[in-house]
This record gives structure tokens, sequence and C-alpha cells, in this order.
């Protein structure tokens, strides 16, 4: 039977994840939602033929995006949480796989393709009318609308 120490050191190490601003460590604070490519544009963004890219679309509809993601972060530095696009590319080298993660601010256009988020402005199509009755802890709305006073 193996010792317990030994089978810990088997185990993955954190993420290596970085603030972009200060170098410090982040600390994740949310799931991580997958993405979507929905257009032949964006995968060929990716490395995609146009062509590939065209053909896959037409069948599929929507191609997952391996190794990308929308997550959430504490930066310590900042004392803040911020959304950031991760993208992770995997080197290997002499038998071994070192995983390097690239962290950058998202973009509006990436808010559309991920699966499952919620848009931290709330849903751009939602008036602001909407918006503000969903947040009252009763529903009195009458104020809103004036009856030819």
């Amino acid at each position: 039977m193996h010792r317990r120490c030994e089978r810990n050191r088997n185990r993955s190490k954190r993420r290596a994840i970085y603030c972009p601003i200060h170098g410090c460590y982040l600390e994740s604070v949310s799931q991580k939602y997958p993405l979507l490519a929905d257009r032949a544009g964006q995968l060929q963004q990716r490395g995609f033929s146009r062509q590939n890219a065209l053909i896959l679309i037409a069948a599929k509809t929507a191609v997952s995006l391996e190794g990308e993601w929308l997550e959430a972060f504490w930066c310590d530095q900042c004392q803040q949480t911020k959304w950031y696009h991760v993208k992770k590319r995997v080197n290997k080298t002499q038998n071994k796989e070192i995983c390097i993660y690239e962290v950058s601010i998202v973009s509006p256009e990436l808010w559309q393709q991920a699966i499952g988020v919620i848009h931290p402005e709330g849903n751009p199509s939602v008036g602001e009318f909407t918006r503000r009755h969903t947040k009252m802890l009763s529903y009195n709305a009458s104020k809103d609308f004036h009856f030819g006073d």
C-alpha cells in the first residue's frame, strides 16, 4: 500500500493563471464557461481554413472551442473580481505536458459565445424598465404608468 505523501505527489498542481496587470496568482471564483463558435469567421480566427470553417458550421451549427472558456478570478493586488477569457495551450516536452494559460479581459462578442453564463451587467437585450422591475422587492408598478390625471 502506498503511503499518503507518495500519492499526493501525483496530484496535479494549481493552474498557473496569473493576473495580466500585476503578475500575481489569480484565484478562481467561478466555474468554467465553455465557448462555442457559430460563425465561420470565429473558427478562421483560431486557425481553421475558410473552407473547413464553412463546412463545420454548415454541418454542426455550433462548434465547441477546445481549450477556451470564460472564468471569473479574484486578484489580491486589484482587490476585485474580473472575468477573463482563458486559453489553454499544452506543450509536450521530454515526456511531460506543460500547460500554459493565456488570460485576457472578456470582449463583448465572447459573452455571446459562452454557454450558460449570465452577463455581469445583465442581458443587453432587456430594457431598463424590465431590469428595474426585476430588482424591486415589492411589485407596485402603477407609479410608472400615468392615467390621465
